[in-house]
């Protein structure tokens, strides 16, 4: 298998290429926003994390960008947070469930829903900003960018939390425009849901909590428009959430404060990749065609050169691997080398 796509880690040079994926991903990705001063501002903080040079650990996030190795062009990408919450709020609204009951009404009971401001998940690591440009999606390329990033995890354990979350893009249309938006955070914020998403990306969110209703909101007073995409996630999104579920992420009843999207957690150690991945010793060789060899991604498992492509692998006795040379040379490693593989089952 030629090594069609690797991800590595982002570059200062990925700027205009990073620009034009921010671009394509549309209302309301408030990962990529369209702004060159953001983004290469998230390049400089990515090189810094791999490099070991950030202030704190829990201050890294890694931008792993997809690259095209026909064609040498950057195709998507997808990024790791070690901490949320740490050099500013993280909010969301928790979906509580109220029981009402009432004996002078005739035992009458029932049950009713209600959205509370929560900054809950200070510390949990962050797996997000999963895109990829619209003609290279398929062929396993999805699977490579979502995980690629628990590789990352396993190649450097201690840099990263042992729970982890993933917020996925809510229901928004093509104009930008946000069902649980215009019901609800139009009310209290008194602008557009761009121009919320935009200060989100931009800001320290202390006009969240500055503007944020600070009680209660019963899920029956809004609009059914509102009401029926609370924990949906954009039609968009729908391949990177079931990618989610297969890993062992839930549905955690919180969703995104401006767009209503699901976000999901999990523990790291439960995570499908990083329980099934292991180290291997590579061994460059020739598996097309061969019965015994399997799908999968190898990683070069170490930081800051940490690679991954997807390959057919051959393992044999004693943790040895056998891909193809063109993959090891992708990997930037050599024959010999160590490094980590996960391997589709049959």
């Amino acid at each position: 298998m030629p090594a069609t796509y690797v991800m590595r880690p982002s570059r200062l040079d990925d700027l205009g290429a990073l620009m034009d994926l921010a671009r394509q991903s549309g209302p309301g990705f408030t990962s990529l926003p369209v702004d060159e001063a953001i983004l290469y501002e998230r390049l400089e903080k990515s090189e810094r994390a791999f490099h070991s040079r950030q202030k704190r650990i829990e201050y890294g996030k890694y931008l792993l960008m997809m690259e095209d190795t026909r064609t040498g062009e950057v195709v998507g990408c997808s990024a790791v947070k070690a901490g949320t919450g740490i050099d500013q709020p993280f909010f969301n609204y928790r979906v509580i469930t109220l029981a009402q009951a009432s004996h002078a009404a005739g035992d009458m009971r029932f049950d009713m829903d209600a959205l509370i401001l929560t900054n809950e998940y200070v510390g949990y690591t962050e797996v997000g900003t999963l895109f990829l440009q619209a003609d290279h999606r398929g062929g396993g390329a999805g699977r490579l960018a979502a995980q690629s990033r628990y590789l990352l995890m396993a190649a450097a354990p201690d840099r990263f939390s042992e729970h982890v979350l993933a917020e996925l893009r809510g229901v928004v249309d093509e104009t930008g425009k946000s069902p649980f938006w215009e019901c609800l955070g139009r009310h209290f914020f008194r602008m557009d849901f761009t121009e919320a998403d935009r200060l989100s990306a931009t800001t320290d969110n202390q006009f969240i909590l500055d503007l944020m209703p600070k009680y209660p909101i019963y899920v029956d007073l809004l609009p059914p428009e509102a009401r029926e995409v609370i924990g949906r996630c954009h039609s968009d999104g729908v391949g990177a959430y079931k990618l989610l579920q297969w890993e062992g992420f839930q549905f955690d009843r919180t969703v995104d404060i401006f767009d209503g999207g699901p976000l999901v957690a999990a523990q790291k150690r439960h995570i499908r990749t990083i329980q099934e991945s292991r180290v291997v010793t590579l061994r460059a060789g020739d598996v097309s065609g061969r019965s015994d060899a399997l799908q999968g991604l190898v990683s070069s498992d170490a930081l800051p050169n940490f690679r991954v492509s997807l390959a057919d692998v051959v393992v044999e006795e004693d943790d040895v691997a056998i891909i193809s040379p063109a993959i090891i040379e992708a990997l930037q490693l050599d024959s010999g080398a160590k490094a980590r593989i996960w391997l589709r089952s049959k």
